[in-house]
């Protein structure tokens, strides 16, 4: 299975970089994770927010590999502690396609995104930053790896 991160936003600050290659290298082949960046909309004072949205979801979907499993990151999803990312992820890994997890830019996700998700998940309800939900998103996945292959991480970390 291959978990595609597909995110608003490219030329983020090193630590975050950083931070998701840190994980994401340690993700092995039978849930390889990887990054795909799509640019954001320009923005100013006077933007239409809805046609931004539309645009930049546009672009997330026509991204996302053909037989995937949809997933959207967003503020009103569901909500799951890291053993339920975990009992996730063996279902996705016993499913048969590859996962895509669609992370909006400042403004979130269009609705299409949202219609198209078989799934919608929640790091938080607190409003993170985008590019810091590279990060989290990528060591959370790596941890729940790590629960289900008793891998010492877990119990460490």
């Amino acid at each position: 299975m291959q978990i595609n991160l597909i995110a608003i936003g490219q030329k983020m600050p090193s630590w975050v970089n950083e931070g998701y290659k840190e994980y994401a290298q340690r993700m092995p082949p039978e849930c390889a994770l990887k990054l795909t960046e799509i640019p954001a909309e320009k923005r100013n004072k006077g933007s239409n927010t809805k046609k931004i949205l539309q645009k930049e979801s546009e672009r997330l979907l026509s991204a996302v590999p053909k037989n995937t499993l949809i997933i959207a990151m967003e503020i009103e999803g569901q909500s799951w502690d890291t053993n339920q990312v975990a009992i996730r992820m063996n279902d996705w890994m016993h499913d048969g396609r590859d996962i895509a997890l669609l992370v909006g830019g400042p403004e979130g996700l269009d609705q299409s995104c949202k219609q198209q998700a078989e799934l919608s998940w929640s790091l938080s309800p607190l409003t993170l930053p985008h590019p810091i939900v590279r990060v989290v998103l990528a060591e959370q996945l790596y941890r729940a790896w790590s629960i289900l292959r008793n891998h010492p991480y877990h119990r460490g970390g």
